[in-house]
């Protein structure tokens, strides 16, 4: 028998962005190449709260839930799935659909699909609501349905999926590796990856903060170097970097003396989203070391394997918080008051 509802933590008002409500909801039909997995823990990423409270627009769907980290068990899959059984361990991320028909999802880059379905606040094709994982399930199209390595646990692996992917796909499509340096801008959720990442692929990693404060930890997750942005720091680093990963989102950051380290005709990757966007860059900030200043969105399902694999092979360990769904507030203040020390994992807690 399809399963025809699930039931999360919802919020009905950004207004109220910390009051989440046990709500039941439809989920969206089980079409031929979906996927229902049941909920086993879900990340907490900076998106969920951007959402929820506003920050990034109004809400597209009659309420949010949240959460686009999620591990769990495949309960259902459509006709013509063919990847993945009843009762495998899954991953789900930050997109669950695409249209099949673009330039982008007819190769490989189903990420930049024209009309992307994304982990929830958003809507298929045919106008029905996709909610996310703080819930009892979950449904995808089975191109973004990820098997997880038996080697991983759960809750280490959630978070890859969103803040992971987020950071590993700009590492290695820009060559990160033995003999690279990488500059990692902001050490939060996304930052911390980018620094276990970028180690476990043989990069020499310079963390970038505005202060001090989490200098120890950095070195803890293999950066060789901690540089907070003081006044004058770029002077003895010109040409230095061969990649900077921004993940803060903040846009009050030092573009300009980032921008003055970068090697000839190399880039900086933004991963971090501030709410009020980016200014003061001029093309003369760009012209001195032919500079890119670009973005990246998410990862294709080829570098989801890659990363995990990864994570196996170089025993990636993230740092993370493990809570119950019911304290999904919780968890929310802490990414806002920028307490989280790295990344918080919620475990399901509802009855089904």
């Amino acid at each position: 028998m399809t399963i025809t509802h699930a039931t999360g933590y919802a919020i009905k008002d950004p207004k109220d962005y910390l009051n989440f409500e046990l709500t039941k909801y439809e989920l969206e039909p089980l079409e031929d190449d979906r996927i229902t997995v049941a909920v086993e823990c879900c990340g907490v990423c900076g998106s969920d709260h951007h959402t929820i409270s506003g920050g990034w627009g109004p809400f597209l769907t009659k309420f949010v839930v949240t959460g686009h980290e999620v591990i769990g068990k495949v309960v259902e899959v459509g006709s013509k799935v063919s990847e993945f059984k009843v009762g495998q361990r899954v991953g789900v991320g930050a997109q669950v659909g695409c249209c099949g028909t673009c330039k982008s999802c007819k190769g490989t880059n189903e990420q930049y699909c024209q009309q992307p379905v994304h982990g929830y606040n958003t809507l298929w094709y045919d106008d029905h609501e996709h909610q996310g994982g703080y819930s009892t399930h979950v449904r995808a199209q089975e191109r973004f349905v990820f098997p997880i390595p038996d080697q991983l646990a759960s809750t280490d692996a959630a978070s890859m999926l969103c803040g992971g992917l987020t950071v590993f796909s700009p590492l290695v499509r820009n060559g990160a590796g033995p003999g690279k340096k990488v500059g990692v801008v902001g050490l939060g959720g996304l930052g911390h990856y980018a620094v276990l990442f970028g180690t476990a692929l043989g990069a020499e990693v310079t963390v970038f903060s505005r202060s001090d404060a989490k200098k120890e930890d950095a070195l803890k997750m293999g950066a060789k170097r901690f540089i907070a942005t003081t006044e004058g720091f770029q002077k003895d680093l010109q040409f230095e970097f061969d990649l900077i990963i921004v993940t803060a989102s903040s846009s009050k950051l030092p573009l300009d003396e980032l921008l003055f380290t970068l090697d000839v005709e190399k880039k900086l990757v933004f991963v971090g989203m501030p709410e009020d966007g980016l200014s003061g860059i001029t093309s003369q900030t760009l012209s001195g070391n032919a500079a890119a200043l670009a973005s990246s969105h998410l990862g294709n399902k080829q570098e989801v394997k890659q990363m995990l694999q990864l994570a196996v092979d170089k025993n990636v360990k993230p740092w993370v918080n493990v809570l119950q769904m019911k304290d999904a507030a919780k968890a929310i203040k802490a990414v806002e008051d920028n307490t989280v020390r790295y990344r918080s994992v919620l475990l399901q807690d509802i009855e089904a």
